[in-house]
């Protein structure tokens, strides 16, 4: 008997979410230049290209970053009705509406759907296989597994406004089947002997560290020590990396692979396996989130996250209440070469999880292999099958949290990948990593916690409330509460109305003016920002969009935390 065909629906997805974005940017001028139509079918956009010709989209009321998101995966040529259902279709009539000096980045843009698409294909094929691959390694209960499970689960779902954050720019399928974390693989490092006077190192080295002796390189032993390299990076890569800082000759690749990993959802970042608490973030020559989201390491990174951690733990010390319930990673040991292909950062996880579940946020509404999102089975297990409950112990600690530190000046860059959420004996905590790029308003902070901090990028301080509050909102709100509301849609308003009621008892418990900050620019705006994600990431140069930080650019869109009458 032949298996039924199952349709092939990733790129429509695709392309709905490409123009969902695009639209939410105003990519050529998507959202302000076009005017709204209704049609006995739907609500149309119609954005003019010549005088007697427009592009049509097809779109819904949304709310989440923008008033309307696209409603098909199609745009639409008013003067002959040609329907272009392709993202290559799509991409090339809205390049010719970009100025000739940005067609580069629309191209780069429809390689970031190719790649993406084929992932997502990939995907499609692999899901039943990789879970029942969870559920031999973990067991049927997925509330009740350990390790890097949830990341596997994660890294198959959509991020919630980055449309091909799937797609990882130059690697084969062969390749991500066998170092991508939505396929739980295990693989060994490489090591590079690198000579002592050419490698910073900060803080001790773990026990697991081979020596160049155990490396098969006992020439070395006593001159040089061991870094590791991600597999992906060997080869030209690497070799480009030596020859840059002159190491070329002198730092020796062991030919042995050594130490056992398993990659976490961030991919460049792999767990111990035998000591999962101990991760290693390792440079990759790839890119996510755009094209100029690098995931190699640069050396000012490292210090900014150890900078970070050292900042995070002084508030916590004057604020005792957080102190069994803010857990942080160390991330004070690492070391560098000089090159940002040619470093590691050790990660650390605090002691006493062992009797725990750690979920990354960004898997909770990923699907478990029987179709219901992680978040539900969280909640059979310890929130009498409530997932509201379970969401509302974690918002509530959540803005708690990052409230405190907004009356410090501070803003986190814990999104959904850098904060997991703690369940077991404790109760409910939650654990943050990367604290690398905060923003931090300098008078604020120096007026109770002086420093100086040894942070290394001159952008991480302002001199105002502003940059701080639009980390706030794009990140915390938009990324770690807002996103659950519209994932959840069957529940939005129930989720809305909590994240509104929660976000004002923080607020009033910060009270003050940093407490009148966030509720003006948080509830009470007409609109937020929202991160331009693909037009500082790949569609415009630097120059162009005059990003200083692609991760921190803006647009603006509704606020959907207004409650009737405009006020929350």
């Amino acid at each position: 008997m032949i298996a039924p065909t199952v349709p092939d629906t990733c790129e429509a997805e695709l392309l709905t979410r490409v123009l969902s974005a695009l639209l939410r940017e105003n990519v050529v001028g998507l959202r302000t230049r076009s005017t709204l139509a209704h049609r006995p079918d739907g609500d149309w956009l119609r954005l003019p290209t010549t005088v007697e010709d427009a592009l049509l989209l097809p779109v819904t009321e949304d709310g989440y970053q923008c008033e309307y998101r696209a409603r098909l995966p199609q745009l639409v040529r008013e003067s002959d009705g040609l329907e272009l259902t392709s993202y290559a279709a799509v991409l090339g009539a809205l390049r010719e509406l970009a100025e000739p000096v940005d067609r580069d980045g629309f191209d780069a843009f429809a390689e970031e759907c190719r790649q993406t698409l084929a992932t997502m294909r990939l995907h499609a094929r692999t899901r039943e296989d990789v879970g029942r691959r969870l559920t031999d390694l973990y067991g049927d209960d997925p509330a009740r597994w350990t390790g890097l499970a949830y990341d596997t689960l994660a890294a198959r779902f959509d991020h919630p406004v980055y449309p091909t954050a799937r797609g990882r720019s130059g690697l084969t399928e062969q390749q991500l089947r066998a170092y991508a974390p939505e396929f739980h693989p295990s693989f060994a490092l490489r090591w590079l002997a690198v000579p002592r006077d050419a490698l910073t190192v900060t803080g001790p080295l773990p026990e697991v560290w081979p020596t160049p002796g155990r490396l098969g390189l006992p020439e070395v032993e006593h001159t040089h020590v061991a870094l590791p390299v991600h597999p992906l990076t060997v080869g030209a890569p690497l070799d480009e990396a030596l020859r840059s800082t002159g190491l070329a000759g002198q730092a020796l690749l062991a030919e042995q692979a050594h130490l056992d990993v398993v990659p976490t959802l961030s991919m460049r970042t792999v767990a111990v396996a035998a000591d999962p608490s101990l991760h290693l973030k390792l440079p990759l020559a790839t890119a996510t989130l755009g094209l100029r989201n690098k995931r190699s390491i640069k050396s000012g990174t490292l210090v900014d996250g150890a900078a970070g951690q050292r900042l995070l733990e002084a508030v916590i010390a004057r604020e005792p209440r957080f102190r069994d319930t803010i857990l942080h990673a160390d991330e004070t040991t690492y070391a560098h070469a000089g090159h940002e292909l040619l470093a590691v950062l050790c990660r650390r996880f605090p002691a006493g999880l062992e009797d725990s579940v750690v979920v990354p946020l960004a898997a909770l509404l990923a699907e478990a292999p029987d179709d219901r999102p992680v978040l539900d089975h969280l909640a059979d297990r310890f929130y009498g099958g409530d997932p509201l409950a379970l969401l509302d112990a974690c918002l509530t600690l959540l803005f708690d949290w990052q409230t405190t530190l907004f009356g410090y000046g501070i803003a986190l860059e814990s999104h959904q990948q850098n904060v997991s959420l703690v369940l077991g004996p404790g109760g409910v905590r939650l654990l943050f990593k990367d604290n690398d790029g905060p923003r931090i308003n300098a008078s604020r902070l120096s007026a109770v916690l002086p420093g100086p901090w040894g942070f290394d990028d001159p952008r991480t301080f302002t001199d105002g409330d502003g940059p701080v509050a639009d980390v706030f909102a794009t990140i915390t709100v938009h990324l770690c509460a807002g996103a659950y509301a519209f994932g959840l849609s069957r529940q939005r308003d129930a989720v809305l109305g909590l994240v509104r009621e929660r976000l004002a008892q923080a607020f009033d418990r910060l009270g003050g003016d940093a407490g009148a900050v966030l509720r003006s620019r948080v509830l009470d705006a007409p609109r937020l920002p929202v991160k331009a994600m693909v037009t500082a990431g790949t569609l415009l140069s630097k120059e162009r969009s005059g990003a200083a930080d692609i991760n921190k650019h803006y647009t603006t869109g509704p606020n959907y935390l207004l409650a009737a009458g405009g006020t929350a």
